[in-house]
């Protein structure tokens, strides 16, 4: 037995929504050079297409041969009609999906309750739940056919507790945990496995996105303490997705060292970061 043994992966095909930047980029990247073949849907072609090479290359580096099979798809989660043609511009071979990374997702805004504008809950809504529900149905059909199948989604420690001046974002993290939840309960006598990560403080253009553009304010949010970054929650989905077939990792909450909840954090100084 290895420490980390990602063999399993080895000419699995991986579909990633929010494959663009962040923790999307990183896990089809991480995928890439495990030895899988990976579809990379986002709303940003162009991004996609820098990412597909940065798969590319991490696969030849790695020197597996098996996968190395990568896809670009521009897709909106939110587009119900971009979502049901999906496979419709998907490659012939790369149809059957054996992992879901229903990553897609933001957050818009700190306002508090009153003060939130319809567009801004509406827009949240339709990406982190209805679409998220929507990729969901869309492949697990061909699972349940299949008996086989992992659906990650990514969730947040946003669904595990409320904080003010989050209540839209917090309300579609808890709906996206209590939809894991079910899909755990509906699928357990089948061979299909169900994961929810859960991330506290990680810092990627997601809290960009937040402050609408103002990286200063974004920046502001990680003074003095060390987040994490997109390949830390990559290694998780990653190490999540290459267990045995008989072991199904169902929650994982994963935090920086100095974060114990979405409001208490120790904000010290710096933990040096460094990657093994």
């Amino acid at each position: 037995m290895s420490v980390f043994n990602s063999s399993r992966l080895q000419g699995k095909t991986v579909l990633i929504t929010g494959a663009s930047a962040g923790i999307g980029a990183a896990t089809a990247v991480l995928f890439a050079k495990a030895g899988s073949n990976v579809i990379l849907a986002a709303r940003r072609v162009e991004q996609l297409q820098k990412i597909e090479q940065e798969c590319v290359a991490a696969h030849k580096a790695a020197g597996v041969q098996a996968g190395g099979r990568f896809a670009s798809v521009q897709l909106d989660v939110a587009d119900k009609a971009q979502v049901n043609s999906l496979f419709d511009r998907v490659p012939a071979d790369l149809k059957a999906v054996d992992v879901l990374v229903n990553n897609a997702g933001f957050v818009l805004g700190v306002e508090r309750v009153g003060e939130i504008a319809d567009a801004d809950y509406e827009a949240m809504f339709q990406v982190n739940v209805f679409g998220l529900i929507a990729v969901t149905q869309l492949l697990i059909k061909d699972f349940k056919a299949r008996n086989t199948g992992h659906i990650i989604n990514l969730g947040s420690i946003a669904g595990r507790e409320p904080y003010a001046g989050g209540g839209i974002y917090c309300a579609t993290k808890h709906a996206v945990r209590s939809f894991t939840g079910t899909l755990l309960r509906e699928l357990v006598n089948t061979g299909i496995r169900v994961t929810e990560i859960q991330p506290g403080m990680v810092e990627t253009e997601f809290s960009v996105v937040r402050f609408r553009g103002d990286k200063s304010a974004a920046d502001k949010v990680y003074e003095g303490i060390q987040p994490l970054v997109a390949e830390d929650i990559a290694e998780e989905i990653v190490w999540a997705a290459s267990r045995p077939p008989h072991v199904n990792v169902a929650e994982l909450f994963v935090l920086p060292v100095h974060q114990a909840s979405a409001t208490i954090n120790y904000r010290g100084g710096n933990v040096p970061h460094s990657r093994l």
